[in-house]
């Protein structure tokens, strides 16, 4: 039987992603994977462990497992994930038209995140903003589970 995974869990590990890092969950024993790209790459190609740091050479023989192993999936990845489209839903969701302007004119051009970031600490808007983002990621962590037919269990829903 295949286990149920934790949504709080799923999401909290869907937050390591990045452009450098990918975690990968093992269907049949509900753990979960980190690893580098350079890590992975290492695997994929069969490169000589020997070149590698000892500690590293361990990681690189776990990564490759997780390759080509039938048991584990890939979490949604960065651009899944798409954070920047989430900044945006939430700009369009506050419901003070010159704040929502004022957020939706920041997250242009550069330094999107960083000023986004910086106007919802101004307003005073952060629990508003993070409670919008987790709800965000738990609807893509819903849809990779469900589509990937695995169970999982959503503590934060009342018994």
């Amino acid at each position: 039987m295949n286990p149920i995974i934790r949504l709080k869990d799923f999401v909290e590990e869907m937050e390591v992603v990045s452009d450098e890092i990918k975690v990968f969950l093992n269907i049949r024993t509900g753990e979960f994977a980190t690893h580098s790209t350079e890590e992975l790459g290492a695997a994929e190609v069969g490169a000589d462990l020997e070149k590698f740091p000892e500690w590293q050479r361990a990681v690189i023989q776990q990564a490759g497992e997780v390759l080509f192993s039938d048991d584990f999936r890939e979490l949604p990845t960065k651009f899944e994930i798409h954070e920047y489209k989430i900044m945006e839903s939430f700009c369009y969701s506050v419901e003070d038209e010159a704040l929502s302007h004022r957020l939706l004119n920041g997250i242009r051009g550069r330094g999107a995140f960083r000023y986004f970031k910086d106007v919802v600490y101004e307003f005073g808007i952060e629990k508003e903003w993070f409670q919008f983002r987790e709800q965000a990621f738990k609807e893509i962590a819903i849809d990779w589970l469900e589509t990937n037919n695995i169970a999982y269990t959503d503590d934060s829903e009342p018994s």
